[in-house]
């Protein structure tokens, strides 16, 4: 068995609380388990702790409060806050703040809408000011003034959010998270789960999982299993004969260098389907895949941004007729084909299995607020910072999706 670190050797008998994967979820719920409770034990196995294929490692780390779905808008008012505070939340204790930067910038977001998308950017601008978002509808005329750079041609109408929108750095969120986590007393080591002993608990004969099997060998009891596993959940949830309509969906990210400035630049989510955001002294930029099926290689698609879709950006940003392409990257969405909402809390047949995935490309910004939730409901019965019960797995039981309209990408 390898170790993650030299300090996580030891394989333990049994714990109070297996994690399966270490992403920014996994990590993010050991850190609020042990702050929590300090008693805990929990372990998290992650089976590459390099993080070089994790969605943590690959996203482009941006919040939003522009969803259509009042528990994500919930889940982004609380995760802005966090990173607003996470110097003071996350920074190590012999540390001041200033350890934990996270280069959280909040110009907002700005949906675009032509004729055929109006309505709908309307509808989804009575939920969000329904649920106190900050965010303002603007003519053709007032986007021109606020981005001169910005051509209105085709639009009738943009949403830009003016307050709690933006990017920051990912990576260094999920490292922080890991970090404290393991500094509060929970425990990493380098494995695969291989599989899942069952048993009934008496006297009700309620199922539950009893241990986990490595890869490689090796057997750890646990009290209870949370599936983190992000893109590969699906894989893991099969092995209690659960169904979990979540899949690994490639998304390519294109760095690329603009000769003239764009002043205020928000995150900008085109009708024809491409988002741009500034990132340092590029912008980085990707759109709707050309190619959809599961668990592609992790190799960018170049004919994503080929001359129709460099004409498409051009189209709307004029200087970018003159951009270059520096280079790429690939990432997982980890995809809820159900209805593109997280599976959050436990299955309602197996009661301690757990589940926190299938974010659809909104994980990164909502692992703060959702790891929170999951925590609670573990220890205290039921989520009440923000109450995610909608986003349980009794809906796909059901056959009832709480859809998300905006999805990008």
């Amino acid at each position: 068995m390898r170790s993650a670190s030299p300090s996580d050797e030891a394989l333990p008998a049994q714990v109070d609380v297996l994690i399966a994967g270490a992403g920014v979820m996994g990590a993010a719920v050991a850190f609020w388990l042990t702050a929590r409770d300090p008693r805990l034990r929990v372990l998290i196995v992650e089976r590459e702790p390099g993080f070089a294929r994790a969605s943590s490692s690959l996203s482009a780390s941006s919040i939003r409060q522009q969803f259509t779905t009042p528990v994500n808008i919930a889940l982004s008012a609380y995760g802005i806050e966090f990173l607003r505070e996470a110097g003071q939340r996350l920074a190590p204790s012999d540390a001041g703040p200033g350890s934990v930067a996270l280069g959280l910038t909040e110009p907002g977001y700005l949906y675009l809408a032509g004729p055929v998308q109006e309505q709908a950017l309307r509808a989804a601008h009575a939920i969000q000011r329904a649920a106190g978002t900050a965010v303002a509808l603007l003519s053709p005329t007032e986007l021109s003034a606020r981005f001169p750079w910005l051509s209105t041609d085709g639009i009738t109408l943009g949403s830009l959010g003016l307050s709690g929108e933006g990017w920051f750095d990912g990576p260094a969120l999920h490292q922080a998270f890991l970090a404290r986590a393991r500094a509060q007393g929970a425990r990493l080591i380098a494995g695969e789960v291989r599989d899942l002993s069952l048993a009934r608990a008496l006297p009700a004969g309620a199922r539950r999982v009893a241990a986990v099997e490595l890869a490689g060998g090796g057997r750890i009891a646990c009290g209870h299993f949370i599936n983190a596993a992000g893109a590969w959940s699906a894989e893991l949830a099969a092995l209690a004969d659960i169904v979990l309509p979540v899949a690994a969906r490639r998304r390519t990210v294109f760095v690329v260098s603009c000769p003239s400035a764009l002043p205020g630049c928000p995150l900008l989510i085109d009708p024809s389907g491409f988002w741009l955001r500034p990132e340092g002294r590029f912008l980085i930029t990707g759109s709707p895949p050309i190619d959809d099926a599961d668990d592609l290689p992790l190799e960018p698609d170049w004919r994503e941004l080929d001359h129709e879709g460099w004409a498409r950006l051009a189209h709307r940003i004029p200087a970018l007729e003159a951009m270059r392409i520096e280079r790429a990257w690939a990432g997982y969405y980890e995809m809820n084909l159900f209805d593109h909402n997280a599976v959050i809390g436990p299955h309602p047949e197996l009661e301690n299995f757990w589940m926190i995935s299938g974010f659809s490309g909104h994980g990164m910004q909502h692992a703060p607020g959702a790891s929170l939730a999951l925590s609670e409901w573990l220890l205290d019965g039921a989520p009440h910072t923000i109450d995610v019960r909608p986003l349980s797995f009794d809906r796909l039981v059901r056959g009832e999706p709480l859809p998300e309209l905006n999805v990008i990408g």
